[in-house]
């Protein structure tokens, strides 16, 4: 039998009593996602088990190529099948990481399979899985579903189609696109800075000519976002830009950029603060809920970025000084009475408790928890660094107003980890029934875990309460 049992993670009675009686059955509203919106609506099956699990996985492929797999097991083109079998021969050796956990949960939970995967088995498990994604019940709407999968918000470029996400949406589940402009940044020069501009334009009918044009540009697509459902705006930052801008030099910038020049360091600060200072006053006027991903370092391994390309499992944590750039841009549009509700999301744990008592200095105003930390992100998402993110919220903000766990993730098969942060949560809070931290009362502290798991995130981006 699996280790993966009903008391798995769950260490103490009222742990386990937390996780059964409050929270095993609720539902998911998952804010921010990477799942592809058009593969809902036209729910197409996947092929095999390789294709749902492997595709686009950066944590399994880091752990192959830690275990000294060869790149066409990776990422190249070997078959499917034999992509599946190098990794079952990896999941022995991810004991002590978080992979071995999520493995075995996904086996369980849809497939049924409670063995542990590794070499002797793994052919026999590959065609089983394979088998059973054919059904109607494992296609990618069955399996939200299956979940019990309320709201799906997607993660989406400005000039993206969002048409698709309405005609993914049916009775069961509601699938929301997010604006995401990490392209007008320029962050990867000016030549793919020009490209996506004239899609921009393109979508718009003109090219925009003016730092001015550029912004009614994206106002327009925020628009129609809004009209799709979008309820957010998120961003990928390695810290938030120097504030102060000066618009004459931003305005140069964006020429510079035009003409596929390459503007100075200093030119670009002025470009991104003005244009990120502006997009918060937008998102303000829509009524969204912006989210700022913090602290990644991208690509820092150049020659794989050569040979393999961006989002292919060589980005790391960053070491960056977070706290003064975005207390100023917080404070900038607060005091402009423009700050909308913030989900603040840290990636080096080192800087907890400093974001965990930033976002007090900011709260008030009709929306509880207005702004958030949020949820243990990316290489934090883990036992460990979920338990640290909610002991530094805990003691920096209130725990009780928290919007809770995302999948941050393409796969499908993402969802148990709501499951897994349910579990934590519960143990956590478990923990401190038993050494008398929190009151044993069951109906205070679950209802708490319900309001963690999903009520909050109804309430604070107006999802339809379940």
């Amino acid at each position: 039998m699996s280790f993966i049992n009903q008391d798995f993670l769950l260490q103490s009675d009222p742990a386990h009593r937390l996780y059964h009686d409050y929270a095993i059955d609720c539902p998911i509203h998952d804010y921010h996602s990477h799942l592809s919106p058009a593969r809902i609506r036209d729910n197409i099956p996947f092929k095999n088990l390789s294709t749902i699990w492997l595709e686009g996985d950066h944590y399994k492929w880091r752990a192959m190529r830690t275990a000294g797999v060869d790149e066409s097991f990776i990422t190249g083109n070997a078959p499917d099948e034999e992509k599946f079998l190098a990794w079952a021969t990896v999941v022995p050796k991810t004991i002590g990481n978080p992979l071995y956990h999520w493995t075995h949960m996904e086996l369980l939970n849809p497939f049924g399979i409670d063995e542990l995967l590794g070499a002797d088995n793994a052919l026999d498990i590959f065609n089983h899985c394979t088998h059973m994604l054919q059904r109607p019940e494992l296609h990618p709407r069955g399996l939200l579903r299956h979940w019990n999968v309320k709201t799906a918000c997607t993660t989406d470029d400005p000039v993206d189609d969002v048409s698709v996400h309405q005609e993914a949406s049916n009775e069961f589940i509601s699938v929301r696109p997010t604006f995401r402009p990490d392209n007008v940044f320029g962050f990867t020069g000016s030549a793919n800075f020009n490209r996506w501009l004239g899609k921009l334009g393109e979508k718009n009918g003109h090219l925009p000519d003016s730092l001015d044009d550029l912004l009614l540009a994206l106002e327009s697509r925020a628009s129609l976002f809004h009209k799709a459902g979008c309820t957010a705006s998120d961003h990928g930052l390695e810290q938030m830009f120097q504030g102060n801008p000066d618009k004459a030099i931003a305005e140069k910038t964006f020429t510079k950029l035009k003409h596929l020049e390459n503007p100075s360091t200093n030119e670009l600060r002025h470009y991104r603060s003005f244009l990120m200072t502006e997009l918060g006053h937008m998102y303000h006027r829509q009524g969204w809920v912006q989210q700022l991903h913090l602290g990644a370092k991208r690509n820092a391994n150049t020659r794989a970025l050569r040979t393999l390309g961006p989002d292919t499992g060589f980005d790391t944590m960053g070491d960056y000084r977070q706290v003064d750039a975005l207390a100023n841009y917080l404070d900038n549009l607060e005091s402009g009475d423009s700050l909308t509700r913030t989900i603040i999301y840290n990636l080096n744990p080192a800087d907890n408790d400093a974001l965990a008592a930033l976002i007090g200095v900011f709260q008030g105003g009709a929306t509880p928890g207005r702004i958030q930390f949020g949820a243990a992100w990316w290489f934090n998402d883990q036992k460990t660094g979920v338990e640290r993110q909610l002991e530094s919220l805990a003691n920096m903000g209130l725990l009780s107003q928290f919007v809770g766990m995302v999948t941050d993730s393409r796969s499908f098969l993402s969802f148990s980890r709501h499951e897994y942060f349910r579990r934590v949560l519960c143990n956590f809070l478990g923990e401190r029934i038993k050494t008398g931290d929190i009151p044993n009362d069951f109906e205070l502290v679950g209802e708490l875990v319900r309001d963690i798991s999903y009520r909050n995130t109804a309430r604070y981006f107006g999802f339809k309460s379940i």
